[in-house]
């Protein structure tokens, strides 16, 4: 459900955006909470007990001091990004979400390093000494949850085709050739681009390329294609955009090469 305009006008009695300080949303069954980057003096804001995934929006509204997230459904600290950029911020109660993992202590100290001003969190008060202590057993949000994963997935893809490489088996040239056409123009068909013709491949079958370069190749789009199969909508999108930005680039190199 997303919380709209109408809805925190007539929760918090306003007639305006802007003038709202206090937002009580409790219980209310929220995913969607967008509408908080038009909220820049809000400063107690209560969303416990709902549904509620990210906090970007939440990185909009500079005089936030309290802010009460018990229960919902953030699962990734890198979370913490957006809350990193409210200066103002004093009180936050953010347990009885999956980002807290299992770990308590590593969880309460990641999230004190990253909001070192929090006086009080999950409603126990923040010390001196756990501030101190939180920058060697806490650990530091510097990316987006976004950006995290996709740098994540970068290295999981490094490994999976140095391993898959490892394993090249001796597939004769001209079923290389015809195996890498077919992968990539999967690849591409799944990233919504049109196939590449059979002359854009001539490299595979000239003898100055050694095998070893075209088994490496070839186990690199099969490792491409084996984490496809697995990624959710949001890591497709990631390979999505990086794939059209390295693309581009490479468009762009041989127009120059042409010229």
């Amino acid at each position: 459900m997303k919380l709209t305009r109408k809805q925190v006008l007539s929760r918090a009695k306003a007639s305006e955006l802007e003038s709202i300080r206090k937002l009580n949303c409790w219980g209310s069954r929220l995913t969607d909470i967008s509408i908080c980057h038009e909220l820049p003096n809000i400063e107690v804001m209560t969303l416990s007990v709902n549904s509620i995934f990210t906090l970007e929006p939440l990185s909009h509204c500079q005089n936030l001091t309290e802010l009460y997230l018990r229960k919902n459904n953030i699962s990734n600290l890198c979370e913490l990004y957006y809350l990193k950029q409210l200066p103002r911020l004093k009180i936050l109660w953010l347990s009885e979400n999956p980002c807290c993992g299992t770990d308590p202590h590593k969880y309460r100290m990641t999230v004190i390093r990253n909001l070192p001003n929090l006086q009080k969190l999950d409603n126990q008060a923040v010390t001196e000494e756990e501030v101190a202590q939180s920058m060697t057993e806490g650990e530091n949000i510097t990316t987006t949850p976004s950006e995290n994963l996709e740098n994540t997935e970068n290295g999981q893809l490094e490994t999976t085709a140095d391993q898959t490489s490892a394993e090249a088996t001796s597939e004769t040239d001209t079923d290389l050739l015809n195996f890498s056409m077919e992968e990539t123009n999967k690849i591409r068909e799944q990233l919504g681009m049109k196939p590449l013709p059979r002359d854009k491949f001539s490299s595979f079958s000239s003898p100055v390329e050694g095998n070893g370069s075209r088994k490496k190749r070839n186990n690199i789009l099969n490792a491409v294609l084996l984490l496809l199969k697995d990624l959710d909508k949001e890591g497709l999108e990631i390979v999505q955009r990086t794939a059209g930005n390295r693309l581009h680039q490479l468009q762009k190199k041989e127009l120059q090469q042409d010229r």
